[in-house]
């Protein structure tokens, strides 16, 4: 298994994972083919985000996406956000999550962050009892507004 940055050749395969995070909520569902090569191109040349994938077999399995945010509190120290995580459904149990996971804290650790922050859906809770396991708390209650756009 490797983890590395995306690149545009891995956009149909994100798209399809992007679909498995939409679920029953229409508005995660990725835009059309030349909205998301644009937003990918945007993401790439952001510094401080990172597009992850994980491959199996030279094939994208899994993604998240990181954020380093620059930061006045907390002596200066970024702060790391961890969003959309998702491992194809064939691949889940097989360490991918994990790898994708451990990739993120490594790099927030290496950035200098003061702290790693991950928000998952109240109905994801499979999801949280692995957040768990690699070590990560629940300690903030959430909340959020949607824009119609």
């Amino acid at each position: 298994m490797l983890v590395r940055q995306a690149t545009l050749s891995d956009l149909g395969p994100l798209l399809e994972l992007y679909e498995q995070l939409a679920g029953a909520k229409t508005s995660a569902a990725p835009g059309d083919r030349a909205t998301s090569t644009a937003v990918l191109s945007e993401i790439l040349a952001e510094p401080r985000h990172e597009l992850a994938v994980a491959t199996l077999d030279g094939r994208v399995v899994g993604t998240l996406d990181l954020l380093t945010v620059p930061n006045l509190t907390h002596r200066g120290e970024p702060w790391a956000i961890v969003e959309n995580v998702i491992v194809a459904e064939h691949a889940r149990r097989s360490g991918v999550g994990r790898a994708l996971m451990e990739h993120a804290i490594e790099s927030a650790r290496a950035a200098g962050c003061c702290k790693l922050q991950l928000l998952s859906g109240k109905h994801r809770t499979e999801a949280h009892l692995f957040y768990r396991t690699l070590g990560l708390d629940a300690v903030a209650q959430g909340f959020k507004i949607y824009f119609d756009v």
